[in-house]
């Protein structure tokens, strides 16, 4: 029997090709481009004329004991008149593109606020990821985001960024604080700079704003080199939100409200979703919940309060949502009421989570909804690749949005995707040889993403993921290993006790995995809440169970090449200050082998300790 779906209308849905030199090929949307505004700002001043009372972002308050309240909105109206406000205080102090504005904080009314009134007055700004100020413990890779953007104003929403901006900030830098000081250093408060009279010193700055105007630097997450700062303008953000609107249409079918934790300083909360709401004019709530187990009660309790209109989250996040939606039927209720479409971007989504939500939505509602994933990522603003239809299976990617196009290019064996389209970032900011290396002959950005066709027979069905070229390597014997395809196989075998994977094997005779498990395998365990982790993994009824996994893996293995032949399991999970793990909670790979490069070598020596191999 078909499954049934609620209603939800795809904007591509054909595509046109051509055949280009040495086997490359050409892909684009059957549809072109509509137009779009030249500045993401010119859509805040619309709907502030024209729905001024309603919500654009909401947050709950937080006490004085770190508990949240009830939710404080700032209405369209209320957030024109405050942005401007900000504006005219940034344009008094002779910010620039040599001297833009730097935030340190999570996603707050405030961050939204100034991220507003910088793009007003054509100012850039970087939204630094928090965890580079409060988990780091030398501040490396905030020193080179402050060194490379020369901010001259540095915002900070609390005195828990104090010590970072003690440790990092030059004289020559401003300080604002939302609340609390630094000290030892004069700070400007900023409800003083909201306060600021607005003149046309405003308005003669917004007009001379355009699409080529930089609005800010997004930093990648970086591997093995130090994070890269993409150049994002006008036309990017609002190419890109026109191309998602086609091929998206639910976001502008209805009144959009959207209940969000993903970080600003990353292109998919910071671009993709916040930047959604301003040029639909919808209502954002913030989400200070996340998918770990100390937050995610708190995503809980807000999608029992707000019901969205679609709902984007990582396959961490959905896990967690589908087991919750197996027994609270407030949650249920609730997230599934006015929900058009599921969205899921940053790493694979294993199929069994896929199922139960599934199952809980048909138990709720009688149909499924759609679960819709594409490709992208920061330099293309992000959103590039969306599914086709409903049916959509996991690593299935889809066809190129209105205006992008895509060449396929033959490397090592695989298929690279490559992007050219309004919507690719121009490079890096003050990295020229990154820049030059990042764009083949023709204009296209080399994105190292590998793509196969999800039917050979049906190009109109677009792509699937294939892996990271940069990730993929050869074992002793010559042989590839895809490490993307496989990644997802251990993953989606190893359902719900596997967090992460990453492969090893590179110049070795066999392939290897280390997994990050998930908490689930303290329930495994049988052991009492509070041993430690090392002591739960090397329990027996946790190595029984990963013993079957990667016994059922030998069995449908093919080669080598997809063969795990011997798995580990980590006790320290992966950290963000060497670059092992992203704002999103998304594995770098390349990263996590370079610094536990120890346990690579004892894994393949058979000394690491309890390491499971396939039994005969």
């Amino acid at each position: 029997m078909t499954a049934k779906f609620r209603p939800l209308r795809f904007g591509v849905t054909r595509v046109q090709m051509r055949e280009g030199a040495a086997g490359s090929r050409y892909m684009l949307a059957a549809q072109d481009l509509q137009p779009y505004p030249e500045r993401l700002s010119d859509r805040l001043a619309h709907w502030a004329r024209v729905k001024p009372e309603q919500s654009f972002i909401a947050r709950r308050a937080k006490a004085a004991d770190g508990s949240l309240g009830d939710w404080q909105h700032l209405s369209y109206a209320q957030t024109w008149q405050a942005a401007r406000s900000l504006a005219q205080a940034l344009i008094d102090r002779g910010l620039s593109v040599e001297r833009p504005v730097a935030i340190l904080s999570e996603n707050s009314l405030e961050h939204a606020l100034l991220a507003l009134a910088c793009m007003i007055a054509g100012i850039p700004y970087t939204p630094v990821s928090p965890p580079y100020s409060l988990v780091s413990v030398d501040y490396d890779k905030l020193r080179h985001v402050l060194r490379t953007v020369t901010p001259g104003l540095l915002f900070a929403q609390d005195e828990r960024y104090a010590k970072a901006i003690t440790a990092t900030a030059t004289e020559d830098m401003s300080v604002v604080m939302a609340s609390g000081s630094v000290p030892g250093r004069q700070c400007l408060r900023f409800e003083d700079l909201c306060a600021t009279p607005a003149t046309d010193a405003v308005d003669k700055a917004q007009a001379a704003t355009g699409a080529d105007t930089i609005v800010k630097f997004l930093f990648t997450s970086g591997s093995t080199k130090l994070p890269k700062a993409v150049i994002n303008t006008n036309r990017m953000c609002c190419a890109n939100q026109q191309q998602m609107s086609q091929s998206m249409p639910v976001l502008a079918e209805r009144e959009l409200v959207l209940v969000d934790w993903l970080p600003w300083n990353h292109t998919f909360g910071g671009n993709h979703n916040f930047g959604m709401v301003v040029f639909h004019g919808g209502t954002l709530y913030i989400d200070d919940g996340k998918p770990t187990p100390a937050l995610m009660h708190e995503t809980l309790r807000n999608l029992r309060e707000i019901s969205p209109t679609v709902y984007f989250n990582v396959p961490t996040g959905f896990e967690a949502i589908a087991n919750a939606m197996k027994t609270d039927a407030q949650l249920r209720k609730t997230l599934l009421a006015k929900v058009q479409m599921f969205f899921y971007a940053g790493a694979a989504l294993a199929q069994p989570i896929w199922d139960s939500l599934y199952e809980s939505q048909e138990r709720e509602i009688g149909e499924r909804i759609v679960m819709g994933t594409g490709l992208g990522m920061t330099e293309s603003s992000p959103f590039g690749i969306f599914v086709t239809n409903p049916h959509v299976r996991a690593g299935d990617l889809g066809v190129p949005t209105p205006g992008l196009e895509l060449k396929l290019v033959p490397v090592d064996g695989k298929t690279e995707v490559r992007y050219r389209g309004p919507n690719i970032t121009p490079g890096y900011w003050r990295a020229p040889q990154e820049t030059a290396d990042s764009f083949d002959e023709e204009g296209f950005f080399r994105t190292g993403d590998a793509v196969q066709w999800i039917a050979e027979l049906n190009l109109h069905l677009g792509l699937k993921f294939d892996g990271r070229i940069a990730e993929d390597f050869k074992l002793a014997t010559g042989t590839f290993v895809s490490v993307g395809p496989l990644r997802a196989r251990i993953i989606a075998a190893g359902a719900p006790f596997i967090q992460d994977v990453v492969i090893t094997g590179l110049n070795m005779k066999e392939v290897g995995a280390m997994v990050f498990p998930t908490a689930a395998v303290r329930g495994l365990s049988g052991l009492p809440a509070e041993a430690p982790l090392a002591q739960v993994l090397a329990s027996a009824p946790v190595l029984s169970h990963f013993q079957g996994v990667v016994d059922a893996l030998a069995k449908t293995a093919t080669g080598s090449a997809n063969r795990v032949a011997r798995l580990c399991l980590l006790a320290e999970a992966p950290t963000i200050d060497k670059g092992e793990i992203t704002d999103k909670g998304s594995i770098n790979q390349r990263a996590v082998l370079s610094h536990r490069a120890a346990t690579v070598a004892a894994l393949h020596e058979g000394s690491l300790p309890h390491t499971l191999t396939p039994q005969a």
